[in-house]
C-alpha cells in the first residue's frame, strides 16, 4: 500500500492559487440571486488613483466581445470578457475588461475587476456595467443561469465599491 503523498508548501500554494481568479467567483448572493456588496480591493483603488480614474468616470463597452454588435445577446453566469468601445480615462478603446456576470435577479449584474490595455499589462480596477431605465433587465424568456438582453453594449462606470 502506498503512503499518502505529502504536498510541499510550494506545490500546495500553487494548487490553491489555481482555483483563484480575478473574476471573484466567491461573492455571496442575496435572496433574489444578485451579488452582495463587495469592497474594491486596495490595489485596484491605488491603481485607479494613479491612473486618475475617478468614481463616476464612464465609457461605453461591448458586453461580450464574442457577441459584439449582435441583438439580442445572451449572457451567462460566470466570467465575461468585454471591450471598451470608447476611452475610459487613459484606457483606450479596445481595452479588454474582465469580470463576472450574475443573472439571478431581474437585471443582469456585471462587475469588472481587471482591465487589459492593448499594449500594456493587466491592471486591477473596480467598474460596473450600467444602462439607464432598466435596460440591463433580462427578457422574460431567459432561462436560469442566462440573461437575454436587447443590446450588446452598455455603459461602464468606475466605482469604489460594488453595491
Amino acid at each position: 500500500m502506498n503512503a499518502p503523498r505529502k504536498w510541499s508548501p510550494v506545490a500546495l500554494l500553487l494548487a490553491l492559487s489555481l482555483g483563484c481568479t480575478t473574476t471573484r467567483g466567491g461573492v455571496g448572493l442575496r435572496s433574489d440571486g444578485t451579488p452582495k456588496p463587495e469592497d474594491c480591493p486596495e490595489d485596484a483603488l491605488n491603481t485607479m488613483r494613479i491612473l486618475r480614474l475617478r468614481v463616476g468616470d464612464g465609457a461605453n463597452v461591448a458586453l461580450d466581445i464574442n457577441q459584439d454588435d449582435v441583438s439580442p445577446i445572451t449572457l451567462y453566469d460566470g466570467p465575461v470578457e468585454s471591450m471598451l468601445i470608447s476611452s475610459l480615462g487613459p484606457l483606450e478603446t479596445t481595452t479588454r475588461l474582465y469580470g463576472r456576470v450574475w443573472t439571478g435577479g431581474p437585471q443582469v449584474v456585471v462587475r469588472y475587476y481587471e482591465a487589459h490595455p492593448p499594449d500594456g499589462d493587466k491592471i486591477p480596477i473596480c467598474a460596473v456595467a450600467r444602462l439607464s431605465k432598466g435596460q440591463l433587465r433580462k427578457r422574460p424568456d431567459s432561462k436560469p443561469g442566462t440573461a437575454i438582453l436587447e443590446f450588446s453594449s452598455a455603459g461602464v462606470d468606475i466605482v469604489e465599491s460594488y453595491r
